[in-house]
């Protein structure tokens, strides 16, 4: 198996891939696609106490423009914006930050600094919860981070499957229905 990491959306029939990982909310209409990770995700807004007791608890998604907000950027250089969603409203930023990375272990980079107490940061939960529930960050704007479908394999069903690839979703089904 021969894996390609790109940041940006590629079009994987033009590409020569064999399939992809996508968000559902991005696939093709046209693709076939089963869940590869966990059914669903959320992405939390997190901060060190420290920061917090020195700059202040947000309240609310647009307070974050007034906050140190510790970022990733995609490999063109434009920023992730941050979204947030409850009850139906949703809001997108382009908060300020003294600290911009690609995503990657870089990630790794933005949760030390938010440990370290020098803004907030905005990652999936699975890699903010062992800091969370060790207190060494705390969770701010709860009730915005609405929850969102896993990530997918997908792949055209216009044209016959290559056999590592027919192994890989087999290898995945088989996980997915021990797993459950």
């Amino acid at each position: 198996m021969d894996v390609t990491v790109e940041d940006s959306f590629v079009d994987i029939l033009a590409s020569g891939a064999d399939a992809g990982i996508r968000y559902e909310e991005r696939l093709e209409q046209d693709m076939i696609a089963i869940p590869i990770g966990p059914a669903t995700q959320r992405v939390l807004t997190a901060a060190a106490p420290s920061y917090l007791s020195a700059k202040g608890r947000p309240q609310h998604p647009s307070e974050l423009l007034e906050h140190a907000c510790l970022r990733l950027r995609f490999a063109g250089g434009a920023p992730a914006m941050w979204e947030f969603e409850r009850n139906g409203e949703v809001i997108r930023l382009d908060p300020p930050g003294p600290l911009l990375v690609q995503p990657g272990s870089a990630c790794d980079l933005l949760v030390e600094t938010a440990l370290s107490g020098l803004g907030i940061v905005c990652l999936f939960e699975d890699w903010l919860a062992p800091h969370i529930h060790s207190g060494a960050l705390e969770v701010v704007l709860d009730d915005w981070a609405a929850p969102f479908s896993g990530p997918m394999l997908y792949y055209s069903g216009r044209r016959q499957l290559p056999p590592p690839l027919r192994a890989f979703i087999d290898f995945i089904r088989s996980h997915q229905s021990s797993a459950q």
